[in-house]
């Protein structure tokens, strides 16, 4: 039985006057917590832009997850070698 998890999304299109024309501001948050903020010259643009954002959720998450992996193993492999000691990496 799959479990089917609340996906929530936070879009905020806002219009702004500029000294070249008008832009929107979108701000955009997943449920994963993943924010971002962009600009598009028009409210069409605004709107295709977020709904690709969103779609995008679970491949962004599964990439943040791989690369903070990938962090944390570099770091195991430098205390290992001995390359960092307490706070320092010794790259001084």
């Amino acid at each position: 039985m799959s479990h089917n998890k609340l996906k929530k999304y936070y879009i905020t299109i806002e219009e702004q006057v500029v000294s070249f024309g008008i832009t929107y501001k979108i701000d955009l948050e997943d449920h994963h917590g993943n924010y971002n903020q962009v600009y598009e010259r028009t409210v069409e643009e605004a709107l295709n832009y977020a709904r690709n954002w969103c779609k995008q959720a679970e491949e962004r998450q599964h990439a943040s997850e791989v690369h903070n992996k990938a962090i944390m193993d570099m770091i195991a492999l430098d205390k290992i070698a001995g390359i960092t000691t307490n706070n320092s990496d010794g790259l001084d």
